[in-house]
């Protein structure tokens, strides 16, 4: 399914520590993560499910953000400085009632977009609402089709991405040290089932109440992880793809983290 005429492109996953409820802060983790990820010549860098706020449930109606918050207008004006898309993890403000569970696009042009999570995990449904479209976003000419989290145990799911041509099907989650192996056996078959490169990025921090297990990788159309992160790690993992090859490589990023905490 992969196109042979899309130009080579790298897609960082950012495994990054998050602090609870604390956007500004954690919107400076972000940036520098960007401005990493750019330099070691990203294309796309992806956070985790609510990277932003942290997995932080009962908090979310508070900390929903509207749709041209100053965050992502700082996320945005990142992308532009660095030319990279850049997708990160956010409580979205809902007018019509409980906030969405949302990942914003904010590509070089200055523009950005929101992809609403379409399945909830149990217990989600009192603090949130589903979204109902598809999130597919096209970068050099390979077609991304974006998930978060309960979105990839619904097999409905990446079908519809695969009808839809995609090339790379994203992932963006909280997953615990338990439910890895269970988790990462369903990401290999979509990617076998369906020819597509598969990516996960995760959490490293305790969030929510919840133990993660980081782990963020890549699987590529024959259902093999390429490359993972060091366990819980703050880390940048490069998935490198080309001409639907796929190979990566690890930036381990304890340093800048210290650093972008001593700013705060």
């Amino acid at each position: 399914m992969t196109t042979t005429t899309a130009a080579p492109i790298t897609i960082a996953l950012a495994q990054l520590p998050v602090s609870k409820a604390a956007v500004d802060k954690n919107l400076q983790t972000h940036l520098a993560y960007i401005e990493r990820a750019a330099a070691l010549g990203a294309n796309v860098v992806a956070f985790p499910e609510l990277s932003l706020t942290g997995y932080e449930l009962a908090l979310l109606s508070q900390l929903a953000l509207p749709r041209y918050d100053k965050i992502f207008a700082a996320l945005t004006a990142a992308a532009v400085a660095n030319n990279t898309v850049v997708i990160a993890g956010c409580p979205l403000h809902n007018p019509n009632g409980k906030p969405y569970i949302a990942a914003v696009t904010c590509f070089p042009n200055g523009e950005h977009t929101f992809y609403l999570k379409q399945h909830l995990h149990e217990g989600e449904d009192v603090y949130c609402a589903p979204g109902h479209e598809s999130g597919l976003i096209n970068v050099n000419g390979t077609r991304i089709a974006l998930a978060v989290c309960a979105d990839f145990t619904h097999p409905s799911h990446s079908a519809t991405a695969a009808a839809q041509q995609a090339d790379v099907y994203l992932a963006s989650a909280l997953i615990s040290p338990g439910g890895y192996a269970k988790d990462a056996e369903l990401l290999a078959t979509i990617a076998q089932r369906h020819q597509l490169t598969v990516l996960l990025t995760n959490h490293v921090s305790t969030t929510g109440g919840l133990q993660t297990c980081g782990n963020s990788g890549s699987w590529n159309a024959a259902g093999e992880l390429t490359v993972k992160a060091p366990g819980t790690q703050p880390s940048i993992v490069l998935c490198h793809i080309h001409q639907g090859a796929l190979s990566g490589s690890v930036e381990v990023m304890t340093h800048l983290h210290h650093k972008a905490s001593i700013a705060d």
